[in-house]
């Protein structure tokens, strides 16, 4: 007798996307936690300004712990990267979730290119690293990385919509459905924030900050999203006559 298909390991025959493996789940978490390694700015690098100073600052060539915010974003980016992946492989294809686990992808190259690509010192803290930047007499690593951090929550936003119309069209991940697109529609209205604030010279801290903090939100959604398909995959999986994936038993066949 042949095999349904989606039938083989945790995949859904019909009604859910399927479960990815637990590890997904928990590196996912992880990547949430180590995105947010700004937090600690208050005990280790007291001396940025926070209501004005760039994020990115924190990791700067010349900064104290460069080496543990650039860790943080490398983490993320590297652990986001092996989700998605893992989604892609074990979930149901389907146009909108292809897209949105694409996305979330992207996104994690991009926060490794955070890492990869730090600034040179930082601005707001040094007038000689302002004149630089200014003048244009900064690395490729320091120009760059404007690039990236644009692109990471450009790649956020993205997968965040992307997934959350997944989940409306496809009858999927409830909570997703429900506060994915907020979180985006907050990220949106923070970046527009952003720009604002370069012109007008303050305040571009603060809603960075705010940005990060909607993103690791947006990844801890997303966590939950899956962990409630993996608990439901298991329930069925411990319960007699299930099938797989559906909640329903398994009528039997009459002779």
């Amino acid at each position: 007798m042949g095999t349904r298909p989606h039938e083989v390991g945790t995949r859904s025959p019909a009604g859910r996307p399927g479960a990815v493996p637990g590890f997904a789940i928990v590196l996912n978490g992880v990547a949430a936690v180590a995105y947010a390694t700004f937090f600690l700015e208050h005990l280790l690098s007291p001396d940025l300004d926070v209501i004005n100073g760039y994020v990115s600052e924190l990791s700067a060539v010349d900064q104290p712990y460069d080496a543990l915010y650039s860790g943080g974003d490398f983490v993320t980016g590297l652990l986001i990267i092996i989700v998605a992946a893992t989604c892609l492989l074990t979930l149901r294809r389907r146009p909108w979730a292809t897209a949105g686990w694409t996305l979330l992808m992207l996104f994690g190259v991009c926060a490794i290119g955070d890492a990869v690509f730090p600034l040179d010192c930082a601005p707001s803290l040094e007038s000689r690293c302002a004149l630089l930047e200014r003048s244009e007499n900064v690395s490729f690593s320091h120009e760059f990385h404007s690039v990236t951090s644009s692109a990471v929550v450009m790649f956020g936003v993205a997968s965040l919509f992307t997934l959350s119309i997944a989940a409306h069209r496809y009858g999927w991940w409830p909570f997703l459905a429900r506060w994915g697109w907020v979180l985006a529609a907050l990220e949106s209205a923070a970046g527009l924030a952003t720009l604002l604030a370069m012109l007008l010279g303050q305040w571009l801290g603060i809603i960075q900050r705010i940005q990060i903090g909607i993103l690791c939100l947006g990844l801890l959604v997303i966590g939950w999203a899956l962990y409630t398909d993996w608990r439901a995959a298991r329930s069925d999986r411990r319960r007699p006559g299930a099938e797989p994936g559906t909640g329903h038993e398994r009528e039997e066949a009459t002779p």
